[in-house]
């Protein structure tokens, strides 16, 4: 066992399209006197990729469909947000007040297809997932090998609430050069008694740590963390609960 020590990294500017993450985390880190080494895994919040990939929508400029109009009445929520989310789910899970549970293209079931209002840099914008996050990570990783020359991992991480638990955790939604399922089913215990469905869920754990030292409201969107061994070739993809398995659907 080793120690894992997790940094933040502080100072970044507010994000627009096209800006230069790589480059800005790096710089970010040279500010702390820290570089990159390989092993270490880089985590980013969803919000920033989002930005600088251009994933940002003026409300303004949305006309409510009839349906968006309808649960938005519903469930008070505006029109206009509605119809974006829609716009981002393969379907409505549950509604309820000031609630809409989707489910987005990219497989992930969380509020309002993570169509966010918060810390969007403006009164009537609203922030999209990436088209591919894993795509997005895999991008990520690799600029910042090209500027530091290391071999690093990236998650991209985003708050999604928990069934059965109060309470939100980041978790991944994007990783590229890192484990993403760590596989214990046919290991042994001390006890001798074969495990049989044990997966933890790493870029998870990764993405849920790194939190500790963002904050929700700090204006920290970057993380390093250092020392957790987890190189490998995982994606978030692979996280996603088959539906032929998936008991609650």
């Amino acid at each position: 066992m080793s120690p894992v020590s997790i940094y933040p990294v502080p100072g970044l500017p507010e994000i627009s399209r096209g800006a230069a993450l790589a480059r800005l985390i790096v710089d970010g880190l040279t500010r702390l006197r820290l570089s990159l080494e390989a092993g270490d895994v880089v985590v980013v919040t969803q919000k920033i990729v989002s930005k600088a990939e251009g994933r940002v929508r003026s409300l303004s400029e949305v006309q409510p469909s009839a349906r968006a109009m309808e649960i938005g009445h519903r469930i008070g929520f505006d029109p206009r947000h509605v119809e974006v989310i829609l716009g981002e789910s393969v379907r409505v899970v549950r509604e309820a007040p000031h609630v809409l549970i989707t489910e987005t293209r990219h497989g992930f079931v969380c509020a309002n297809a993570g169509v966010d209002r918060s810390n969007t840099g403006g009164q009537d914008l609203v922030v999209l997932l990436p088209e591919d996050p894993d795509e997005s990570a895999g991008r990520l990783r690799d600029g910042l090998k090209e500027i530091s020359g290391a071999m690093v991992g990236v998650v991209i991480s985003d708050s999604f609430g928990r069934p059965w638990r109060e309470g939100q955790v980041n978790v991944a939604i994007g990783a590229a050069g890192v484990v993403a399922l760590r596989d214990y089913r046919g290991d042994l215990d001390p006890a001798g008694y074969q495990l049989q469905g044990t997966e933890l869920g790493v870029v998870d754990e990764l993405a849920s740590a790194s939190e500790l030292v963002m904050g929700k409201l700090d204006r920290v969107p970057a993380a390093l963390i250092r020392g957790a061994r987890v190189a490998g070739d995982g994606t978030v993809r692979s996280l996603l609960r088959n539906p032929a398995t998936d008991l609650f659907r």
